[in-house]
């Protein structure tokens, strides 16, 4: 992907987030959302960006080809001294640049980001036990599974199972 480029979101990508947001909440069942059930106004993700800047324990990175948005990270450590070290972050591609490797670059430049911040010692995850494109990316960046948490996920009448994975940072 020659023209890929993975950077820190500002507030100033508000409106373009909510864009991305609301399109792939349409393309995959295993967000937490799914289509018509992101309502962040662009007032209120523009103030979500603006904390996330103002953290050391947190961060949204943007995988953008020639000013479009096709993925976005976004993680948040604990707010309280003693859970500052740990969070749990989301990650989405667009279903057009599925298995293109972006997800696989969102994770390691945050991976790094995580390491080199010198406050994450340890990221979180829940997945749906049936996204095994997902788990097998996630192992092989070195996530173990750690549990699964049943009934996770209800969509469209039904129940899904998740695993909690984790990495731990040292």
């Amino acid at each position: 992907m020659n023209n890929l480029i993975i950077r820190n979101a500002h507030v100033e990508d508000s409106e373009k987030l909510i864009e991305y947001i609301k399109k792939i909440a349409g393309e995959s069942d295993n967000l937490t959302f799914g289509e018509g059930e992101f309502t962040m106004s662009n007032m209120d993700e523009k103030a979500f960006l603006g904390d996330i800047l103002k953290t050391g324990n947190a961060i949204y990175l943007i995988a953008e080809i020639k000013g479009e948005i096709v993925g976005s990270l976004n993680f948040s450590g604990g707010k309280r001294p003693r859970i500052q070290h740990i969070g749990e972050f989301g990650i989405s591609v667009s279903r057009d640049y599925w298995n293109k490797g972006i997800g696989n670059l969102l994770l390691d430049y945050f991976i790094n980001w995580a390491k080199e911040s010198e406050i994450i010692r340890k990221i979180n995850l829940k997945v749906r036990v049936d996204n095994t494109s997902a788990i097998h990316l996630y192992k092989k960046k070195g996530f173990v599974i750690e549990g699964t948490i049943t009934r996770e996920f209800f969509i469209n009448g039904k129940f899904y199972d998740a695993y909690m994975i984790g990495l731990e940072i040292n």
